[in-house]
């Protein structure tokens, strides 16, 4: 049932107009081949004309070749159009339409400086026909173990025990159980402190940015972000109008020094403490501390990403910078309610991106513009998921899946190195890593740029990002992102043979044919 708007001002008679209507949804590509129309008599009563008008339309369509009909079987749009070369946004005008003309200068002419800032930051990176995993995709956990059997169980536990519940809407907040599940399995895991009312479940890590950076910054504000660092956080930034102001990062962690010198006044600092992305440092407990101390004399925020800390390999992480805030706001008897540090994580890496479940845990006297920004943004997420997944946490599958998830990608993380040592010595040199799901590869000096090699290799078949993608100012060396956790060691070794052949083929070819 095409939307179809008649109109009496044009003068033009009723069927002409179904005519370019429906001629307009096929070759904007709305009504795509093979889509079954509503009957000439159901197309009548939706627009209140005679079956006739609609028949003479149809007749007009079947007669140009863009619908058929089938006998018994009602009336289709073809596959092969007789004019599919000149498909456009707007076709060319039937015999009696008035000429359209131009809109004058592009329609992003029009665009806020904030929307110009989310055009220039994408954070999806490039897409494929397919949506089979492929060699070193960053950010990818191991999707092959997810108990799917397990939470396809609970999915419909839930539903038959609480059908009418997943029906309605939730708490803005998120569902009371689940808070409450986040925030034992924060404070077990993480040393996290925190109750179920300072917990905002959110539609993944990413709405978790927009809702922080949306309540804590108005536009102009300057916040630091690590370089290199998360690119989907600077998007947010961007969304709501700060600024990222860039402060670079070393062997321990963002160099508080650095952010203060460049931007002392800076309202917030992004920071991803436990395993930075993309170099994967730890920050020291010194830099952690340097971090407070510089929050609490500016009246600043921190923002503490929890990225990837539950797949460290070796040792235990250190707690939470949450939970370091909170204890040395104790020792110096202060009171919670000066903190200043928002704590956010995912279930999209440990778990499935296509949950899209993530939360926040924020100081208590925030907990309720929280939850109101939330509902303004779109009031709820799915409550069948998040009964399922309160019950994935408090039974200890999501623990079990945990260690699982852990264990595997420690083998990944193995047979990457191992196949890098005898497929690119001498060509890429990757960075030790004791956590997360990717890797950093030096590319040795005079081979292509990284980005020359991120282009080849998206050719075949590989996802490849250039750390220059997390950057604001240009790295002085790039290097290339090489992520492991979606991919099986034997998908591992045989795209590290294929990246290979890539460098390689491409170094030769510059060597005959030098600039």
């Amino acid at each position: 049932m095409p939307f179809i708007a008649l109109g009496t001002v044009s003068g033009r008679p009723l069927y002409e107009q179904i005519y370019a209507a429906v001629r307009d949804h096929i070759l904007s590509g709305r009504l795509a081949g093979g889509a079954k129309l509503a009957s000439s008599r159901e197309l009548a009563d939706d627009l209140g004309v005679s079956r006739f008008t609609v028949v003479t339309a149809f007749d007009a369509l079947r007669a140009e070749g863009y619908i058929t009909a089938a006998v018994r079987g009602g009336t289709f749009v073809t596959h092969v159009l007789p004019d599919h070369h000149v498909r456009a946004p707007f076709p060319k005008a039937v015999r009696g339409s008035r000429p359209k003309t131009e809109p004058v200068g592009h329609p992003k002419a029009g665009m806020s400086a904030r929307g110009r800032g989310i055009e220039s930051t994408s954070i999806t990176g490039p897409r494929s026909a397919s949506n089979s995993p492929r060699p070193f995709h960053p950010r990818r956990a191991p999707l092959d173990l997810f108990p799917v059997p397990i939470w396809s169980k609970l999915v419909r536990r839930e539903w038959r025990l609480r059908r009418h519940e997943m029906l309605d809407y939730g708490e803005p907040a998120g569902l009371r159980g689940l808070r409450e599940a986040i925030a034992q399995h924060a404070g077990s895991t993480r040393g996290v402190e925190c109750t179920a009312n300072q917990v905002i479940v959110t539609s993944g890590a990413q709405q978790a940015f927009n809702l922080i950076f949306q309540l804590l910054l108005d536009p102009g504000d300057t916040a630091w972000i690590e370089e290199p660092g998360y690119r989907d956080a600077r998007a947010a930034l961007a969304a709501c109008g700060a600024i990222a102001m860039p402060v670079p990062v070393d062997a321990n962690g963002i160099v508080v020094d650095a952010g203060i010198a460049t931007a002392p006044g800076a309202k917030l600092a992004y920071v991803s403490p436990s395993h930075q992305y993309p170099t994967g440092v730890t920050m020291s407990t010194s830099r952690r501390l340097d971090l407070l101390q510089w929050a609490h004399r500016s009246g600043a925020w921190i923002v503490e990403d929890d990225y990837d800390s539950y797949f460290r390999y070796h040792g235990r992480p250190l707690p939470a910078v949450q939970r370091l805030e909170l204890d040395h706001l104790r020792a110096r008897g202060a009171s919670s309610t000066d903190a200043r540090v928002i704590y956010v994580g995912t279930f999209s890496k440990t778990m499935f991106p296509s949950l899209r479940l993530g939360y926040c845990i924020v100081p208590l006297g925030l907990s309720d513009a929280f939850a109101n920004a939330r509902a303004i943004a779109d009031r709820n997420s799915s409550m069948c998921d998040q009964a399922a997944l309160e019950c994935f946490i408090t039974e200890g599958h999501y623990d079990r899946h945990l260690r699982r998830v852990r264990a595997a990608c420690l083998d990944r993380y193995e047979a990457i190195v191992h196949a890098a040592n005898r497929h690119l010595a001498g060509v890429v040199t990757l960075s030790p890593m004791n956590a997360g799901t990717h890797v950093v590869g030096r590319l040795a000096r005079g081979l292509p740029p990284a980005t020359t090699v991120e282009r080849l290799a998206r050719d075949a078949g590989l996802v490849v990002f250039p750390l220059s993608r997390y950057c604001i100012n240009r790295p002085a060396r790039d290097a290339l992102i090489l992520g492991y956790g979606g991919s099986t060691p034997q998908a591992i070794r045989a795209g590290v043979q294929r990246l290979a052949r890539v460098i390689v083929s491409e170094r030769s070819a510059s060597d005959r044919h030098p600039e």
